[in-house]
């Protein structure tokens, strides 16, 4: 659809798909983790927040047990912002200590992996993890730094000037994954 600021939405995720997608990407989190309890989601605000608590009840149904949920927010620990600029800072959340866990961090999309670097250097703040994995629904590419996702929904390449939209019901009122390209 096109809108009156000529740009273009595609659908690169229906709410189905991402349902399945979420699913997959639970399984492949229990399959390279030791022991389940061990298992620490930490979402990266805003949409990384939301993707770790519906990731959480995946894993819940899938384990028979609940899994710890937080939140790092990684706003202080950029070295871009200047470029990106600021936004409401969240507090970060972590329920737990990190000592003995197996942290994955989750975000919605990874674009040029410094919003991840910041994160890692928030964490370190907050102990020694076991591990730390990252898992993103969308990988459009275009990195800045050495860090891939270890598990990841969907890889998409984007121009740079495109933008990558993943919606949720409890937050948008709407599910799927969109890129939006400027024509």
């Amino acid at each position: 659809m096109k809108d009156q600021s000529s740009q273009e939405k595609v659908e690169i995720l229906s709410k189905e798909e991402l349902g399945r997608t979420l699913a997959r990407l639970a399984s492949q989190i229990i399959e390279n983790v030791s022991d389940t309890q061990e298992i620490l989601l930490l979402g990266i605000p805003t949409r990384g927040e939301q993707l770790a608590k519906v990731l959480g009840k995946k894993l819940e149904e899938k384990t028979g047990h609940a899994v710890d949920q937080g939140v790092i927010d990684p706003t202080f620990h950029r070295d871009d912002l200047v470029r990106v600029g600021t936004r409401m800072v969240h507090s970060t959340e972590i329920p737990s200590s990190l000592e003995g866990r197996q942290v994955v961090l989750v975000d919605d999309v990874i674009f040029t992996g410094r919003t991840v670097r910041a994160a890692l250097e928030a964490l370190q703040a907050w102990g020694r993890s076991k591990k730390v994995m990252l898992l993103v629904m969308v990988d459009r590419g275009h990195r800045e730094l050495p860090i891939q996702p270890d598990f990841c929904g969907r890889e998409v390449p984007t121009r740079r000037s495109e933008t990558i939209d993943v919606k949720l019901m409890e937050v948008d009122g709407v599910e799927g994954v969109f890129l939006t390209k400027t024509t």
